[in-house]
């Protein structure tokens, strides 16, 4: 399992190269939910999602015979961007398997950081089994977007920042995917303050964690489209993030693609943020549970703000 000494030294080890984004009270959205709400701005981060925190981690800590034998990674668009960003820095051009049809915008920007895409099916977790598959084939790094302890402590880097930025949070509300983010985040919190709950938030349309913790077991997930496009996909089989989820989500949301452009939209409206739909999750489920979590302070985490000009149109 991971702890809190290994989110710590992963903390330290990617200072340097990752941004402190900013914690900022909303005087706004605390008047309309009644809580005490505070915007944990991670779509600031360099490459406009959290993303850069575990593949950052994750790349620094490969030897230099590992880097040379080359990285391939598998992702809807946020992974695959921290991965290029992060092995730039590094000197390799990692290749990234990508389902058809990702956002242009994500597409472009993995380009851009001199990454290599590779379309392979429709399904985002074949493209992530394939990818696995080539790496271990040519003896090359694969770096998941989720299962992987380095990438999970790298995301537990955000618990470190809220744990100095505010005292006395009574809950986190953090959007679900593969597991990875919540993971670390809650992996970190829950070790020094055991009294903040964890909120697992995810659209209804793809609710792929929360239907197999209910299961007990993974299990390929029937889907629907969703504006929340960068946590739509399955889960790989043996995932570690099954259990830390298991273990360490307290409560549980799911909210409407209505419920979340609703909350994308009165993020721009009240506070000028444009944010992509997995952002807009955590909040509209905030908004849906804001009488359970009356008068307590709570952090929503905006995890990223690559969203394609055609998605910003249609919430609009």
């Amino acid at each position: 399992m991971i702890s809190a000494n290994d989110i710590l030294e992963a903390e330290v080890r990617i200072r340097q190269l990752v941004r402190q984004t900013p914690l900022d009270r909303s005087l706004q959205l605390s008047e309309i939910t009644g809580c005490d709400v505070w915007l944990k701005l991670e779509h600031l981060q360099h490459t406009g999602s959290f993303k850069l925190r575990g593949a950052t981690n994750r790349i620094l800590s490969l030897f230099y015979e590992e880097l040379e034998r080359g990285i391939v990674t598998a992702s809807n668009g946020n992974h695959g961007i921290a991965v290029c960003h992060a092995a730039q820095r590094v000197g390799v051009t990692p290749q990234v398997f990508m389902r058809h049809g990702v956002s242009e915008a994500k597409l472009s920007l993995i380009k851009l950081l001199g990454g290599e895409p590779i379309f392979y099916s429709d399904d985002p977790l074949e493209a992530e089994l394939k990818a696995r598959e080539t790496a271990k084939q040519n003896g090359q790094v694969f770096i998941s977007p989720y299962n992987d302890a380095k990438v999970i402590a790298g995301q537990g880097s955000i618990g470190v920042e809220l744990h100095r930025q505010l005292a006395d949070i009574d809950a986190v509300f953090v959007t679900v995917g593969g597991g990875g983010l919540i993971s670390g985040i809650a992996t970190y919190l829950k070790a020094i303050s055991p009294r903040t709950r964890i909120v697992g938030c995810w659209p209804e349309n793809s609710p792929v964690m929360h239907e197999c913790l209910k299961a007990g077991s993974i299990f390929d997930c029937p889907e629907q489209p969703t504006i929340s496009d960068s946590t739509a996909g399955g889960l790989e089989p043996d995932s570690i993030t099954f259990a830390m989820c298991r273990d360490l989500i307290d409560d549980h949301v799911l909210v409407s693609e209505q419920e979340i452009k609703q909350a994308m939209r009165l993020l721009i409206e009240k506070e000028r943020w444009i944010v992509e739909g997995a952002a807009g999750v955590a909040l509209a489920a905030l908004l849906k549970k804001q009488a359970a979590f009356a008068g307590k302070r709570v952090v929503v985490l905006l995890c990223g703000r690559n969203i394609s000009a055609e998605k910003l149109h249609e919430i609009w």
